[in-house]
């Protein structure tokens, strides 16, 4: 029997994989974790720069209705009481999201759930009778124009990079309306930053495991994987198997980022900018995350744009053709399941909230150990 150096290798050091090396770690097996970047921690990595924790690869507000998640993630670090409420730019004018009662206030002067009521169904009702194909006419039956036009329409169409009337109306199921003066973004009974940043998080969980970055496990797989009993995989599903059927789609993001000698630029974590003459999609202060006091301040403006190969996928276009695809690559899983398990939002290709990724990683956990 063959006689190996590690129970697992673990092919990328995000959240993922540090959980499950966290786990295997506990239960006294012998894990070796690579990853191609620089550094652990995969997109929740932070870097410091005037003394503030910079979100490198996008704002990650952490958020969960789930207790086990959240009692988890909390044996390794605090967490803040930072609660997402994010403004939208549009021409120069602020709203607050998600649509609530200071949002219909500011398009409309109305005061009342009524009144808002009222406006949104008389504003609907030109579109009433239509059958929605794509995600404008869906946008426009839900909420009538002057919600579509001020905070959906150009966001979007720099999200997708495509025409609304080019995405498919499912993108948009239901408006998330709130008749409330409640400018809190999420509905989850949890939610925070971790305090001191995501890098004590990934720290925590990967105390005593052995790691290697600036690793690209294809460079070297037959090597690699002779030196672990199984490996698990988090990188992208195509990739794994060499794109033998095609190559899934995804939307990537950059980010150009400034520290300017100012206390405070924008008064707020996260303002979204929707007209579409606006190139980017949002601004991120990133001292806001964890309440600084900093005399400088650092924002990152967030571009998004098609993704190749030498930027990173960051959200999957989940449509019928690419789940199909992805369903041909996971029905090759099986046959080497003996050797290689696979998880995370690349390898199960699902845009995953953290909870998401913390629930699924602990579920292949209980399946595995």
């Amino acid at each position: 029997m063959q006689k190996y150096q590690y129970d697992y290798l673990i092919v990328g050091a995000g959240l993922f994989g540090a959980i499950f090396a966290y786990e295997a770690n506990k239960k006294g097996k012998k894990v070796l974790v690579i990853d191609k970047r620089n550094h652990k921690g995969g997109n929740i990595h932070c870097e410091e720069t005037e003394g503030i924790n910079i979100h490198k690869y996008g704002a990650h507000i952490f958020h969960t209705s789930n207790k086990e998640v959240w009692d988890y993630v909390n044996q390794f670090v605090e967490f803040n009481r930072f609660t997402n409420s994010p403004m939208a730019n549009y021409k120069g004018k602020l709203y607050n999201l998600p649509f609530n009662m200071n949002t219909f206030y500011q398009l409309w002067g109305v005061k009342t759930p009524d009144e808002a009521k009222a406006k949104i169904d008389e504003q609907r009702k030109a579109y009433a009778n239509i059958e929605p194909e794509n995600l404008e006419e869906q946008a426009l039956f839900l909420g009538g124009n002057d919600i579509y036009n001020t905070l959906i329409k150009g966001y979007t169409e720099k999200q997708w990079g495509r025409s609304a009337t080019k995405i498919p109306a499912f993108i948009i199921k239901r408006l998330p309306f709130r008749f409330t003066f409640d400018n809190n973004y999420f509905n989850d009974l949890y939610q925070g930053i971790p305090i001191g940043g995501y890098n004590k998080l990934i720290e925590g969980l990967l105390e005593g495991v052995e790691i290697k970055t600036n690793i690209n496990y294809f460079d070297q797989k037959s090597e690699l994987d002779k030196l672990a009993n199984k490996v698990l995989y988090t990188g992208k599903i195509d990739e794994f198997f060499e794109c033998k059927f095609g190559n899934l789609e995804y939307r990537s993001l950059h980010f150009e980022t400034e520290i300017l000698d100012s206390e405070d630029y924008q008064g707020n974590a996260v303002v979204n900018y929707t007209e579409k003459e606006v190139p980017y999609t949002r601004i991120l202060e990133h001292k806001h995350f964890e309440f600084g006091t900093q005399k400088k301040t650092v924002v990152t403006k967030e571009y998004p744009h098609e993704f190749s190969k030498d930027n990173e996928p960051y959200y999957p276009i989940n449509d019928s053709n690419n789940d199909n695809l992805f369903n041909q690559y996971k029905d090759l899983t099986t046959a080497i399941s003996n050797k290689y398990l696979f998880g995370g939002r690349l390898a199960d290709y699902k845009y995953y909230d953290m909870d998401d990724t913390i629930e699924a990683a602990l579920k292949l956990v209980k399946q595995t150990l």
